[in-house]
């Protein structure tokens, strides 16, 4: 099967709560989704696995800076580059937008998902002590930061 990535607009808004759900103990629901969507600058890229919607990434753009909202890949398609290609493609679409730098948070406890953002150009910029709560598994929040002016972009 190959690979692909697309824009996904509010009509993927169900897929994507359903992805959430099975990627998040706190997953969010179609209207936080749909409100995230709506913002100025908003935009989702839904990653395909032959016909099959296996994850997407929701990130927003303004003032020349991008943040990754949340990214989802289905537990059985972790690690077949999947994350990496939406990742890719969802910067590429942010420098295309005028955005200069791209920020997200992540879980200091979540090794994979690290490993993911290093592995895509981003660095430790900071930490949010006690940023999610208990039911996301409480702890804290490490700032990455990656600039999308050169690196390949």
């Amino acid at each position: 099967m190959s690979m692909r990535v697309e824009a996904a607009g509010p009509a993927l808004i169900p897929v994507m709560a359903a992805l959430h759900k099975m990627c998040f103990a706190n997953p969010w629901d179609r209207r936080e989704l749909a409100e995230l969507l709506a913002m100025p600058g908003a935009f989702a890229l839904m990653g395909f696995d032959g016909e099959a919607p296996c994850g997407f990434i929701l990130m927003r753009t303004a003032a020349g800076e991008a943040e990754i909202l949340t990214i989802a890949v289905l537990p059985d398609r972790r690690g077949s580059g999947l994350g990496q290609l939406l990742v890719e493609t969802a910067l590429v679409r942010a420098r295309g937008q005028g955005a200069e730098v791209c920020f997200l948070e992540v879980a200091e406890e979540n090794a994979p998902a690290r490993a993911l953002y290093v592995k895509t150009g981003f660095e430790v910029s900071g930490k949010r002590e006690g940023y999610y709560s208990a039911a996301d598994g409480a702890g804290d929040a490490l700032i990455m930061r990656r600039p999308l002016l050169g690196g390949g972009l």
